[in-house]
């Protein structure tokens, strides 16, 4: 069985570390370099990595992963932040303040190990896109494909994902609810208590309250999503907060989908603009029709983006989801085609080695 892997050649912080390693009951590896670390990094359950290796990490690109901690100690400077983002890891802890925390990862069984689960964030390039739908499609294919698999509605301003669904009367916790235990929550616990159908499970927005969605409910929601799922779908708006953000930074992919119209075209050119701020790899998805014969390649080329599907219209999908039907449910269809496509790829390939 693998153990966790401390990697720092700092000697001071890698006695801090092994003397919490002790305290939650776990030998752990030790490299002082990535390079003597490469071996145990891809398996290991828990990564902690000393910002004394910043430099190398950028420079090693690394298989993305989770359960990756930057640690130092005393006060960081912004630089390491920075860092951090850049490579994706999952936590950035200074000790002593930590200390109880690094124990309780320590701690950990196996058991409660993350399963590596695959996030996917779809983003509409203007109101209206289809990308609600297009997430409820991706969710409903993957648990027809046998993931089990959590649905986060984090477009505020959307008309929620309960209603493509046809959920709105499923009991189960919302937004709200998740934002007032400040993202102190145990995952099995966060998963049982939203709403949910088999193997899919729903976060979404409470219509009779404000449209709550703190980060550390997000990193909650995402921590329980990677532990327990196969697959995570996150619907996230135009107008990114840090919750959001925060789910963009961690999806293993991240596709926009925009109509084949020309102002369309324009505005998605600004919302590229603003996710290229948080990451690096974005891919396109085209719905149709297109009034004025615009080609989903011309989109493609125009906002400088690899072309990963189009959409054509479904006239019986529209009457569907007036009906309650979710979509993409009879497997049939330009946006079931498309969804079994990018799911199979999601969580057939490995992860991208450039974190964004």
């Amino acid at each position: 069985m693998s153990l966790p892997l401390v990697v720092t050649g700092d000697p001071d912080l890698l006695d801090d570390l092994l003397r919490l390693a002790a305290a939650g009951g776990t030998e752990v590896d030790v490299a002082c370099d990535l390079v003597a670390a490469r071996h145990q990094y891809p398996a290991a359950p828990l990564v902690l990595v000393g910002v004394d290796q910043i430099g190398a990490c950028l420079r090693a690109r690394l298989p993305r992963r989770r359960r990756v901690v930057l640690a130092g100690r005393g006060e960081l400077p912004d630089p390491v932040f920075d860092a951090a983002r850049a490579l994706g890891v999952d936590h950035v802890i200074t000790l002593p303040t930590a200390e109880a925390w690094v124990v309780d990862r320590f701690s950990e069984r196996p058991a409660s190990a993350v399963s590596d689960g695959r996030i996917l964030a779809v983003i509409g390039g203007r109101g209206g896109a289809g990308a609600s739908i297009l997430s409820a499609g991706l969710a409903v294919t993957a648990v027809t494909a046998g993931h089990r698999t959590l649905l986060i509605d984090a477009d505020p301003l959307g008309g929620g994902l309960d209603l493509v669904l046809g959920w709105e009367n499923v009991d189960g916790l919302r937004w709200s609810a998740l934002a007032r235990s400040g993202g102190r929550v145990d995952p099995a616990a966060l998963l049982d208590a939203l709403p949910h159908r088999g193997d899919l499970v729903l976060l979404s927005f409470a219509r009779d309250q404000g449209p709550l969605m703190p980060a550390d409910a997000m990193a909650a929601t995402l921590d329980a999503g990677r532990r327990r799922r196969d697959v995570i779908i996150a619907d996230l708006p135009r107008q990114m907060d840090d919750a959001s953000v925060l789910a963009l930074q961690a999806a293993d992919r991240a596709v926009l989908i925009v109509p084949a119209e020309l102002r369309a075209a324009a505005a998605a050119s600004r919302v590229v603009r603003m996710i290229r701020a948080h990451r690096d790899d974005l891919s396109l998805v085209v719905r149709g029709p297109a009034p004025g014969k615009l080609k989903a390649r011309e989109v493609a080329a125009a906002l400088h983006l690899p072309l990963i599907g189009t959409l054509r219209p479904e006239p019986a999908l529209c009457e569907a989801l007036e009906r309650g039907h979710a979509p993409a449910r009879d497997g049939k269809g330009s946006l079931a085609i498309l969804c079994k496509r990018l799911i199979t790829d999601l969580v057939g390939d490995e992860r991208p080695a450039v974190a964004a």
